[in-house]
């Protein structure tokens, strides 16, 4: 019997920074799917933890990996059991098969980090520790509502989320002016996108860009569209995909590579990479995170941008997706009890310092929406919401917001591959829809592992 997602719903400005997500699972029975995916025993006391990250220690030392670094540093100086960071290259570790491949040969990471669209991989597979014994009443207290839940099943905690990651559209200055378009010209609807991006394309640069390569952020980044028309993949427990909203959702994508307004692959490590596109002025409209900001400012300050809400389609409403990492303990690593602890110092400690770790990862080193109360409260006494684009997202953008659906791979998949047939391979969208959905519901049919949300 398929598990029934927790109905989406929209939030607001106040939900969404204060009152948080709200609750995403729903009952259903936790029966491992990926029986494939192992760890490196049934867990013992080693006294040095791996860490296997996208950020640190990164060959340019920049000020995401210099915390990762100096996190962990300051556990190792008070703890007997050390923790080991292993850095791996975000287009890697995102849209690559490394963690996959080490956990089915039995040598997965102590720690590590997911993002909610990969929760169920790893839950199913029976490798995620439950973080609760090492997580204070006060700590869980202190998280946006909805957003442990999101990372747990049964009441228990797996995953402990490090920020919130709204998606927007942002722009060049400077490529908008060449073109003789004003801010009057910024699009506010699909097709205004297409006609848009069609006058800023010329030999050197492309309109619009998409993400374009196949994995759970390219799908990340989709959602949104198909949410703008109402749609969802699965609603109500059954498979909800083959609908008019997903249909032209994946044929906008589509258009813009038709179209030969967008490219067909990313500079640098992805779609989500705005100071290699957007930022090398190889495209003058680019899809991307709360994150992008920081990336601005550390690597092209001088740079001129905007962002604007993604566009909708005639008759839609907006719509992004609130995403953002977690890091998580393996049950069978060396010491799952002390990565659960390392968790809980480094991302849920409620004391000064702790406070203080997470404001400087959410809006110096990092830009994101903070995922904790006093977190929250600590970055807005120091103002970092209280203008220019940070502002707009936390104001315009991220009160559209769903939490990043928590889908297993073998829903996860076909919607994968009905975006990349329509946006590279000219593939018709109802029939990739309808593709999908029917392996999408052939695989709910017999579904018994936890919630779909």
């Amino acid at each position: 019997m398929a598990a029934t997602p927790f109905p989406a719903r929209q939030f607001s400005r106040r939900s969404v920074l204060r009152g948080g997500l709200g609750a995403l699972a729903a009952s259903a029975a936790g029966v491992p799917l990926l029986s494939a995916c192992g760890g490196n025993s049934s867990g013992g006391d080693a006294k040095e933890m791996s860490f296997w990250n996208f950020y640190g220690p990164s060959d340019d030392q920049g000020p995401q990996s210099k915390w990762f670094v100096d996190t962990v540093e300051e556990w190792n100086k008070n703890n007997d059991v050390k923790v080991k960071l292993r850095y791996i290259p975000g287009k890697d570790y995102l849209n690559g098969t490394t963690l996959q491949t080490a956990f089915q040969s039995g040598q997965g990471p102590d720690i590590f980090l997911i993002s909610p669209g990969d929760f169920l991989r790893y839950y199913n597979g029976g490798v995620l520790q439950d973080l609760g014994s090492a997580l204070s009443d006060e700590s869980k207290a202190d998280y946006l509502p909805g957003l442990l839940e999101a990372r747990s099943v049964d009441g228990k905690v797996y995953g402990l989320p490090m920020e919130i990651e709204p998606l927007a559209m942002y722009y060049s200055e400077a490529a908008f002016e060449k073109a003789g378009l004003s801010e009057a010209d910024l699009p506010k609807t699909w097709d205004q996108t297409l006609a848009v991006a069609q006058k800023l394309t010329n030999g050197k640069q492309y309109g619009v860009m998409f993400e374009t390569q196949p994995g759970y952020y390219q799908n990340f980044t989709w959602y949104p569209f198909m949410w703008q028309g109402d749609g969802n993949a699965i609603k109500d427990g059954k498979v909800a995909f083959d609908s008019p909203a997903s249909v032209q959702a994946l044929k906008f994508w589509g258009d813009t590579i038709k179209n030969k307004v967008a490219p067909r692959k990313p500079l640098g490590d992805g779609g989500g990479d705005v100071v290699s596109n957007l930022g090398s002025g190889a495209v003058a409209m680019q899809q991307s995170g709360i994150w992008a900001v920081a990336d601005l400012r550390a690597k092209a300050k001088n740079f001129k941008y905007g962002i604007i809400p993604h566009p909708t389609p005639d008759g839609g409403k907006p719509a992004t997706d609130l995403g953002g990492w977690a890091f998580v303990a393996n049950s069978k690593g060396k010491n799952p009890e002390a990565a659960a602890k390392f968790i809980a110092w480094a991302l849920g400690s409620t004391d000064a310092a702790g406070v203080e770790r997470q404001r400087q990862w959410n809006t110096v080193v990092k830009t994101n929406v903070p995922p904790r109360k006093s977190v929250q409260q600590a970055a807005d006494a120091k103002g970092a919401f209280a203008e220019g684009a940070l502002k707009k997202f936390v104001s315009e953008i991220a009160p559209t917001g769903k939490p990043e659906p928590r889908f297993p791979p073998e829903v996860y998949q076909p919607i994968a591959d009905a975006i990349q047939a329509c946006q590279l391979n000219a593939a018709d969208p109802a029939k990739a829809a309808a593709d999908a959905a029917e392996k999408i519901d052939t695989f709910l049919k017999t579904y018994q592992g936890a919630p779909i949300s």
